[in-house]
């Protein structure tokens, strides 16, 4: 078991100087690689935000390698680590209301659209329990997700029968519309399953070619303006962690880090993470990015509506008022960043 401290950049020195006086110190656990965005800046800033909200009373330690993506709520709910962060995606069937963010058709960033996840779950989605016995601190999506290939894409068509890695949830709802035949691994794997030849793409945000190394084995991007999807990520924390913690600690957590304001941190370092690894594959030699024709585009905003429709249906069967909640993400999204 890896255990790493979590500090970044200018704030090194300060941290050290508050984590030597703290008196908690939380255990995080990750699943992803060490110089992912998640652990660097998420992460990262989360513990920044404990630290400064607590005047150092609050700190946390990176733990690497506890358990798999989809064991990280049961883990948590054990006791084994007293945060992480879960793709909803990666448990089938537990998590419906989740799937509300993931919809094609949103236009906005990541930061947009985590400020929007966190106002709608508090109105609409909370209620359904999906998360009962964990504490949920920060709700998050990354960007417009694209297909990363190792092979030419340049149309919809393209994608019928192309062996896709593929999240779960509505990613998944998406490629069985565009016939895609899935394949379902973990993200940490997904370098592996690419090489090997077990996949011919995955569908992921643009940062990941950066965070997966993508720009190796999925050379071609088929960007879809406006995504193909977006992914579902909790952060989560236990709760008897959190009431063991002094009343004017939780106090000062829960008005100055919690909710709101750590999504919207993890929104911007996606974004971040977004724009640098776009950059990057501009300025490769050997990848490309072809956009979808306008044409395409129109094919692609059909499936999406009726993606959309059976989701919104999913919603409803579980008690949340859809159509009022989807469109509250949009209005949302609009507001959030002047906000």
């Amino acid at each position: 078991m890896q255990l790493t401290k979590i500090m970044t950049g200018t704030a090194l020195a300060v941290g050290l100087a508050t984590a030597a006086q703290a008196q908690e110190t939380l255990n995080i656990s990750t699943w992803l690689p060490p110089n992912h965005p998640i652990n660097v800046d998420m992460f990262g800033g989360l513990v920044e935000m404990m630290e400064e909200a607590t005047d150092g009373a609050v700190t946390g330690e990176l733990v690497m390698g506890l358990a798999p993506p989809p064991a990280q709520m049961d883990l948590i709910m054990d006791g084994a680590a007293d945060l992480s962060i879960i793709f909803h995606g990666y448990q089938p069937g537990r998590f419906v209301g989740t799937k509300l963010i993931e919809l094609p058709g949103y236009e906005g960033s990541a930061e947009a659209a985590s400020v929007a996840y966190w106002r709608v779950f508090e109105e609409h989605l909370a209620d359904l329990n999906e998360h009962r016995g964990v504490k949920v601190i920060a709700l998050t999506t990354h960007g417009p997700a694209q297909v990363h290939s190792n092979q030419e894409v340049k149309t919809l068509d393209d994608l019928d029968g192309l062996k896709t890695r593929l999240p779960g949830g509505v990613a998944t709802d998406v490629a069985n519309e565009l016939g895609m035949v899935g394949i379902q691994v973990p993200a940490p794997k997904v370098y592996e399953t690419l090489d090997s030849g077990a996949a011919d793409a995955v569908t992921m945000n643009m940062g990941e070619r950066i965070g997966f190394k993508l720009n190796e084995v999925a050379k071609n991007v088929y960007e879809m303006p406006g995504g193909f999807y977006r992914g579902s990520f909790a952060v989560i924390m236990s709760q008897e962690r959190f009431d063991s913690l002094p009343e004017d600690v939780q106090a000062a957590l829960e008005e100055n880090v919690f909710g709101e304001p750590a999504s919207r941190m993890m929104g911007q370092a996606w974004d971040a993470s977004d724009a640098r690894a776009t950059e990057a594959t501009m300025a490769a030699e050997d990848n490309v990015i072809v956009t979808a024709s306008e044409e395409d585009q129109a094919r692609f905003a059909e499936i999406a509506e009726m993606v959309i429709g059976n989701v919104l249906a999913e919603l409803e069967e579980a008690g949340v008022d859809a159509q009022a909640a989807h469109e509250m993400v949009q209005q949302e999204m609009d507001a959030a960043v002047t906000n």
